[in-house]
């Protein structure tokens, strides 16, 4: 369903009443969650129209700033924002969601806050520059998908005034121009040298295959997962890494309250759930 999303203005004040902090954006989160039944259902959570900025301060050389915002029933978010030399970065968001909201999460099996911790994957932004991202971006975690857009942020404002400079998100950067075929009114007469061979595309990386894990307690499976497993490892060269079912083994243990399911691949590549 198709709830309404509220945008946030921040505009925190250092004690000469300048700004130091100024933040207006958009998100919602999708979230996956157990219901009573044994089930995972997916909802979204949405802004409200009365969200609160507590909490939130401006952060200085040796202090990271805090964006903090307060909606619905029991719902928070923040994102710290650290200074390094000549630019600023977010850290680490925080978003704690509380699913005794039962317009939310009606049927939710476990009752209270969840507090989830996110590394933020932007990159640094140069002081007295603001970040801007107009079209929506996503970020995944855990079982949280957040998704941003109409973002407009600075931190460690200098002399009260958000700047005019921009840093853009990789989504707003436009894309290359198509080739235009020279036709009699665009064509240049041009020396007949050959053109150097295109470079070959890379090779795209193909879906993983699915596997069957199971473990056992006694003669009783009591874990059982079915699912094709991708590891996208972020550094300066992206690394993608599908796991593969023939060559992985299962491991763990199940409790009366918790179970752990561990895949080894054999590659020095380990994943738990």
């Amino acid at each position: 369903g198709f709830f309404q999303s509220y945008a946030v203005e921040v505009d925190i004040k250092d004690a000469s009443n300048a700004t130091c902090l100024y933040a207006n954006w958009m998100m919602r989160f999708l979230i996956t969650y157990e219901s009573n039944n044994g089930d995972y259902k997916t909802t979204t959570l949405n802004l409200s129209s009365s969200a609160t900025h507590n909490g939130s301060v401006c952060g200085n050389d040796t202090q990271a700033a805090l964006v903090a915002v307060q909606f619905g029933e029991g719902h928070s978010w923040s994102i710290n924002i650290t200074k390094n030399n000549e630019t600023y970065q977010g850290d680490f968001m925080t978003l704690t969601y509380n699913t005794n909201d039962t317009a939310v999460f009606p049927d939710a099996k476990r009752k209270g806050p969840v507090t989830i911790f996110i590394k933020d994957p932007a990159g640094p932004v140069q002081l007295n520059t603001v970040f801007v991202c107009h079209n929506s971006f996503d970020i995944e975690a855990e079982n949280i998908t957040q998704i941003f857009w109409n973002v407009t942020l600075q931190a460690f404002v200098q002399n009260g005034t958000v700047s005019k400079k921009e840093t853009r998100c990789p989504a707003d950067r436009p894309t290359s121009a198509p080739t235009v075929p020279p036709t009699s009114a665009n064509a240049t007469t041009a020396p007949t040298t050959a053109a150097p061979p295109a470079p070959t595309p890379p090779k795209p990386v193909e879906n993983p295959d699915t596997g069957n894990y199971s473990l056992k307690s006694g003669n009783k499976t009591c874990f059982l997962a079915t699912v094709g497993l991708q590891v996208n490892v972020s550094q300066d060269k992206p690394l993608l890494i599908n796991i593969n079912p023939k060559t992985t083994v299962a491991d763990g243990a199940c409790g009366n309250t918790t179970a752990t399911l561990k895949l080894n691949d054999g590659n020095s590549t380990l994943i738990g759930f």
